[in-house]
């Protein structure tokens, strides 16, 4: 049985969800051990980034089932927002652990520590950046399909991780030459900056959907297209759009010949719904027809 494209993005998403927080736990427990076994701070601001993984994940996951839920009396557009919300959620976790791992960078740099068994911190970071790497990839393809504004989220985050893995890496080689130790703090505080900047591309899209920011102009530019190519279709204007999780909400007002029925209006408006369901499969489209002289063709937005 062939699905339709919201549960085949429903089925995406949730698996997403669960593929990052699974990768989250694993990533998580290794870290942990090699922190134990190194006492590597660049290890601990890789582990504090992952336990925030956690959280930031298990968030994604309730607010994807939630937003995947169909409109209902108290909320006629969806519930689609609450990836916004848990994007936002995410970048003040995000944002958190950056202050922590910049705080604990400052003050081991007062006191250096010595890195113990380099070779398993080591072994334990490039399982890491494969792992990671691997979730990406996923959630690359599932961006690519659904849209998703809290996948988005969670992939730049791990994306970023891969950086912190690598820093951390970089760190526990330097710590083999005496003037090494330093580094470890350093390259901590490079990663808690990292982590910030993260946190804040994260928060600024999310605040914006909240906002009910405009899709973007390539996808406005590309409804006016789809309209002007009815042939019965003499302008548009008032086009509004914006975008609440899974649904992208068009609406605008279409320029008809005045001599046309209802009925035939109504029909041309469903015609022209129904292409721009095409390229926005699943959208809320609603459509104002305006009574215009057939001599008159308006190209305006």
């Amino acid at each position: 049985m062939n699905e339709t494209p919201s549960h085949k993005a429903g089925r995406l998403l949730r698996l997403a969800t669960y593929a990052s927080v699974t990768t989250a736990l694993l990533l998580v427990g290794g870290k942990f051990a090699a922190w134990l076994a190194t006492g590597s701070l660049s290890i601990l601001a890789s582990l504090i980034d992952s336990l925030m993984d956690v959280m930031a994940s298990f968030i994604n996951l309730m607010a994807i089932r939630y937003s995947l839920n169909p409109a209902d009396d108290d909320h006629s557009f969806g519930h689609g927002k609450a990836e916004a919300l848990a994007g936002l959620a995410q970048a003040s976790f995000i944002a958190g652990s950056a202050l922590i791992l910049f705080m604990h960078g400052i003050e081991r740099l007062k006191t250096p520590v010595p890195i113990q068994s380099l070779g398993l911190g080591l072994g334990i970071m490039v399982f890491s950046i494969l792992a990671t790497l691997i979730l990406i990839a996923f959630q690359r393809y599932v961006i690519k399909q659904t849209n998703s504004t809290a996948i988005r989220a969670d992939s730049l985050h791990y994306a970023t991780d891969l950086l912190t893995n690598i820093c951390t890496i970089i760190a526990l080689l330097l710590t083999r030459f005496s003037w090494g130790q330093i580094m470890d703090p350093i390259f901590s505080m490079i990663i808690a900056l990292i982590i910030f900047r993260s946190a804040w591309q994260i928060g600024s899209e999310a605040v914006q959907l909240l906002m009910d920011q405009q899709l973007p102009r390539e996808q406005r530019e590309l409804i006016q297209q789809i309209v002007h190519s009815h042939q019965q279709v003499l302008g548009m204007h008032d086009l509004r759009t914006r975008q609440s999780g899974q649904i992208a909400i068009i609406q605008l007002h279409l320029d008809l010949n005045a001599d046309l029925s209802l009925s035939q209006a109504h029909s041309i408006g469903k015609d022209v719904e129904k292409l721009i369901w095409e390229s926005f499969p699943g959208a809320d489209v609603t459509i104002h027809q305006d009574p215009m002289p057939t001599s008159v063709r308006i190209q305006t937005s």
